[in-house]
């Protein structure tokens, strides 16, 4: 990859919103290795910057080549239940002001992060593109998909009357080391890392997991995102939105035995179907991102859960204490 992209990031001044958190930490670590100097890397913190504010949003981008926008408030199936309101606001309007400013500054390029949530509750498998805007998104999670969905009828409409180029990705269910492995709020594949974990060392002989297992899933290595991500920034230069994805499919039933496997938990686990299971099925067409700019995901999903495994391991010296679009 270095190769491919090392030349087009001289001299870049890049902002990477949400650059602190999970996905934006791996953004940043690739923009390094590919020789872009940390001095040129902005990343701005929520404490010091509220991009729900307008005059942070132009502070945000002034000076800056290239914007991508990562940050986000996302949640697991609970999360979205409890906040529809605050994850439809924060989600819209960080985006809608963002692009503005970035619009005003003459900004060289864009990159807008949405998300999987935006899709079709019944959208056929696997997800093309051009399904997107075909029916409502699964209901738990639907203010926070159309809030993201917005920003691509924005960023199309602002290539129309601006010329600006702006690009639109949406990554599947992305894992790995340094997720949120918060109960409250994690996604599936960290939440079931810590609930198995947190067996295994209390020696617990059940584990309760919501749902009945037969939803679907695909799951994105967070290296690999990231890899997709900076050679869209690259490569890119269309309307059209694009999947990222592995383009593997696996029931979170099936998901569950993996987890349990690769902790060597020995117990059972129970399924509580009284507790939804959020969108029914969920696999990306890939093909748009491999042709159009190269992207083939790398990591397979039980080496990506061994690494994740090994590094909340060592993150929490050996101890497991408590953990969506899901």
């Amino acid at each position: 990859m270095g190769s491919r992209l090392s030349a087009f990031w001289n001299h870049k001044r890049v902002l990477v919103t949400g650059g602190a958190g999970f996905l934006g930490s791996f953004v940043v670590e690739r923009l390094i290795r590919e020789g872009v100097a940390p001095a040129r890397i902005a990343v701005p913190r929520s404490r010091e910057m509220d991009l729900r504010n307008w005059a942070d949003c132009v502070k945000a981008v002034h000076g800056v080549d290239i914007v991508i926008h990562l940050a986000a408030r996302v949640g697991g199936i609970g999360f979205n239940r409890k906040f529809p309101g605050t994850l439809f606001y924060d989600n819209a309007i960080m985006g809608i002001q963002l692009t503005e400013a970035a619009r005003r500054e003459n900004v060289e390029k864009f990159v807008t992060v949405g998300t999987v949530c935006a899709y079709p509750k019944f959208t056929p498998v696997p997800f093309r593109e051009e399904d997107l805007w075909n029916g409502y998104p699964e209901e738990t999670n639907a203010p926070y998909g159309i809030a993201k969905k917005a920003l691509l009828a924005m960023a199309q409409a602002y290539r129309q009357q601006y010329d600006m180029n702006v690009i639109y990705l949406l990554p599947v269910n992305l894992y790995g080391p340094k997720d949120n492995f918060d109960l409250d709020s994690s996604h599936v594949i960290p939440a079931l890392l810590r609930r198995y974990l947190e067996a295994v060392h209390e020696g617990k002989d059940e584990v309760i997991l919501w749902g009945t297992g037969s939803a679907s899933r695909e799951f994105l290595y967070v290296e690999d995102a990231a890899e997709g991500i900076l050679l869209a920034a690259k490569e890119y230069d269309k309307p059209a939105p694009v999947n990222l994805g592995s383009g593997q499919e696996i029931t979170i039933k099936d998901l569950a035995s993996l987890v349990a496997e690769l902790t060597a938990y020995r117990g059972k686990t129970r399924w509580d179907t009284t507790k939804p299971d959020g969108q029914p099925r969920r696999c990306l067409d890939t093909t748009r991102a491999k042709k159009e700019f190269g992207f083939q995901a790398k990591v397979e999903l039980r080496e990506g859960l061994r690494k994740t495994i090994e590094w909340y391991k060592e993150a929490h010296h050996g101890a497991t204490g408590k953990s969506g679009c899901s």
